[in-house]
């Protein structure tokens, strides 16, 4: 049942920290999940800034293949991985119905957190969520991976050089094929359903291009006859000046992830817009009445991205990862505010 990896008889004592005590963030783990297999944990362990020190799961078989992958501590209990003095902060990839009960017993035991998305399961709990971590010195970050990856910022270069003029709309999409029936993200009570799983991805790009202030104006959800959770949907945002955004989003679709902006001169278009392999080279296009220009970009790793700017900023002592990424504690809860607004208006 354990190895000689297994942390029960070594982790004590935890004490509250903002900042990392060595050259390295030493990296907990809550929870065995598929995400931090294939692609957040290879990422933190190739990070120099980062060390994996443990991961913690209810399964002890999962966990100990999972501590032997990745050279770490296997640990059993989730309150057991949060006394490690060794470990400065934790990646949370719970099901989203755990994130908050995690989320606040981390930063009460000092830990600074890497959460995947959605951090919480409505507005009011990610606000306590974030304001926890403002009180305690401690940098908590929704991991919605995708803002980091390089081809954004070329996106944002284009759209500020003024190659498609003054920007009058915004459009994406991430819809992913149906799942099997027992996944997770078809239980309610896990919070499951694809507003809170996939909904998210095309509603924080629209924040990242058109800024501050966006507000739901319609929305609709569909439902599954069969499960008690949404499978899809669409949503209407608009800025305060008149500029829309068009989202569409489900579960039980063919796959697509991909967004555009419309200009006064021109279109912008980017497929494998939120979950680009490591080794994807982006295509972005860019259309205008004296034609189509397509800009290759180098391949861009967005996870390992993440885990830098997160290590970095631990032991750096920051609050915040830096500006310009769509990565901020600042955004969280008036993200979290437009999910609850499409849930509400659905309704």
């Amino acid at each position: 049942m354990t190895d000689g990896k297994s942390a029960n008889r070594q982790l004590t004592g935890g004490q509250e920290t903002r900042q990392a005590s060595t050259g390295t963030v030493g990296l907990g783990v809550i929870g065995c999940a598929s995400i931090a297999w294939r692609r957040t944990l290879p990422a933190a362990v190739a990070d120099p800034l980062t060390r994996v020190v443990a991961v913690a799961g209810r399964d002890p078989e999962k966990t100990d293949r999972f501590a032997r992958q990745f050279d770490c501590q296997a640990v059993y209990d989730y309150q057991q991985l949060l006394q490690c003095e060794d470990i400065d902060a934790v990646y949370v990839p719970l099901p989203a119905a755990l994130h908050a009960r995690w989320i606040e017993a981390a930063l009460h035991a000092g830990k600074h957190v890497l959460a995947e998305k959605p951090l919480a399961t409505d507005a009011d709990t990610a606000a306590r969520l974030v304001s926890l971590a403002r009180a305690k010195g401690l940098l908590l970050i929704e991991n919605y991976m995708f803002t980091h990856h390089a081809q954004h910022r070329a996106v944002r270069q284009l759209v500020a050089d003024g190659t498609i003029g003054e920007l009058r709309a915004f459009s994406a999409a991430f819809t992913i094929p149906q799942l099997p029936p027992d996944d997770i993200r078809h239980q309610r009570g896990l919070g499951g359903g694809a507003l809170l799983d996939v909904a998210g991805y095309p509603i924080r790009a629209a924040e990242l291009f058109l800024g501050d202030g966006l507000e739901v104006v319609g929305a609709v959800l569909r439902h599954h006859p069969l499960w008690e959770v949404d499978t899809g949907g669409a949503a209407l945002l608009r800025t305060a000046s008149g500029v829309t955004a068009h989202i569409t989003f489900g579960i039980e679709n063919a796959y697509h992830s991909s967004y555009e902006l419309w200009g006064s001169v021109g279109r912008i278009t980017v497929d494998r817009a939120f979950t680009p392999p490591a080794d994807h080279a982006p295509v972005v296009r860019v259309e205008r009445q004296d034609g189509v220009r397509e800009h290759l970009l180098p391949c861009d790793d967005q996870f390992a991205r993440v885990i830098r700017a997160f290590s970095r900023a631990v032991l750096d002592g920051a609050y915040d990862l830096p500006a310009g990424g769509g990565h901020r504690m600042v955004e969280i809860v008036p993200h979290a505010r437009l999910v609850d607004a499409v849930r509400a208006l659905s309704s």
